[in-house]
């Protein structure tokens, strides 16, 4: 029915929906971020992790968090999976999750936020406090006329009602901040607008706070901020950029570096991303949600890192239908095929497109790389039957990587939604793998 009318009714009315639907729900549930101190997190990629990271080390801190994020909703130590198929669900859900944080007694509240989320009015009644940007690069440019820049501009709307509202809790002003990557090269746009304090992190720029003496190991990452060291549970160095907002946050609230490396440490898994999944086999997986250029370079280069010589790269990954990012699937192929040594093309939710007109997009520029049919490339449309193929090439000491849904526990093909999570499949298929050894 929602289909229907956004079909037949003009956008201008659609929107007008949407707004007067989130004036509603944060009138039916009374305001519930304004009791809590809200962190909004924006960018393109990371920004789960991000999260995660912040949560983990709020929570060693003292104090208890929830979050809102594509992968896992959490109430304090309460975690569940996001089953809406989308970051931000719906305007009422958004605020009776913000109601039931308040109620189990969490003094924060971390909100995914996205450009969609944005143009459909599901971050109004979320008073931010403070806004993090991660980083930007083309991504859903469907959503917004198939421009960077109006997708751009939408993510910014965050950062421009920040100080539009004033919040005290507890008898105490809450000051307004923004955190933005400084090697992001559109950090300036993000810091441009108004705010108590403005906090800068980075790699390899001049920063508040710079990660340096970074090492990976096959177990996590340590690195060091102004002398201090500090490790985390997960893999990939480009997880240093998720974690550094993380002691940003906890600095500013006083949790000490103690307790920050501890809540950092700890975390272990954040589902669907760079989740290490073992069911005994002799070879290692991974699932991750890594559906665009940036994040299948880097956890190729993580992998690629990992791996003792002589031993194989396998990734499964595929691209979404429903008109979105069409120009990224030449690109992924691409990617594929110089860093992995096998590639699996398979669905990942094609909506109403052709399957088969997808998984092309992405297998023939493989092919024009170098992967062969057959031999180092396989075009295999049912996601069951791609995964089942990824771990049947692999042998000791490979390392393989079923990439494009991480935790979403949904898939959709022609129309239709049925229950699906690449990890329940993946420990399936190891099991079967691991019993027959």
């Amino acid at each position: 029915m929602k289909t229907l009318l956004k079909k037949l009714l003009p956008e201008k009315l659609v929107l007008i929906y949407h707004y007067l639907v989130a004036i509603s729900a944060t009138l039916y549930y009374g305001f519930p971020s304004k009791k809590m101190i809200v962190i909004g997190v924006t960018g393109t990629k990371g920004k789960t992790s991000t999260i995660n990271f912040i949560w983990s080390c709020l929570q060693a801190g003292g104090y208890k968090t929830g979050i809102i994020s594509t992968a896992n909703i959490r109430i304090g130590e309460k975690e569940f999976l996001n089953k809406y198929h989308m970051t931000m669900p719906g305007r009422f859900t958004i605020q009776r999750l913000m109601a039931q944080m308040v109620k189990n007694g969490c003094k924060f509240c971390i909100v995914e936020t996205t450009s969609e989320g944005i143009k459909q009015y599901r971050h109004i009644g979320v008073y931010y406090d403070i806004a993090i940007f991660t980083n930007l690069s083309p991504e859903h440019l469907e959503a917004h006329e198939g421009s960077f820049e109006k997708y751009k501009q939408m993510k910014t709307k965050m950062f421009a009602v920040l100080s539009s509202h004033k919040k005290i809790i507890d008898g105490k002003r809450i000051e307004k901040v923004i955190i933005a990557n400084k090697d992001s090269e559109h950090a300036d746009l993000f810091l441009n607008f108004q705010a108590d304090k403005k906090i800068t992190f980075a790699i390899n720029n001049k920063a508040d706070y710079v990660a340096d003496n970074i090492q990976e190991t096959n177990t996590g990452v340590s690195f060091e901020v102004a002398k201090v060291i500090f490790k985390i549970g997960i893999l990939g160095k480009f997880n240093v950029y998720n974690a550094l907002p993380a002691i940003i946050v906890c600095r500013l609230v006083g949790v000490d570096n103690d307790l920050i490396s501890k809540g950092l440490a700890e975390l272990k898994t954040i589902p669907g991303r760079m989740e290490k999944i073992n069911e005994g086999q002799n070879f290692t997986v991974l699932v991750d949600y890594a559906h665009e250029k940036e994040s299948i370079t880097n956890i190729l280069q993580t992998a690629n890192n990992m791996k003792k010589d002589g031993a194989k790269t396998i990734i499964l990954l595929g691209a979404e239908g429903g008109g979105r990012d069409k120009a990224k699937r030449p690109i992924m192929g691409e990617l594929a095929a110089k860093m992995a040594d096998c590639v699996i093309v398979s669905n990942v939710d094609p909506y109403e497109d052709d399957p088969k007109k997808i998984l092309e997009d992405i297998a023939i520029p493989s092919e024009k790389f170098g992967k062969v049919r057959g031999q180092n490339l396989f075009v295999i449309e049912d996601r069951k039957s791609g995964i089942q193929k990824a771990l049947s090439l692999a042998k000791a000491d490979d390392i393989v990587l079923i990439t494009g849904k991480g935790a979403e526990q949904s898939i959709v093909i022609g129309g239709k939604r049925s229950s699906w999570d690449d990890r329940k499949v993946v420990r399936e298929e190891l099991k079967l793998i691991t019993k027959h050894e």
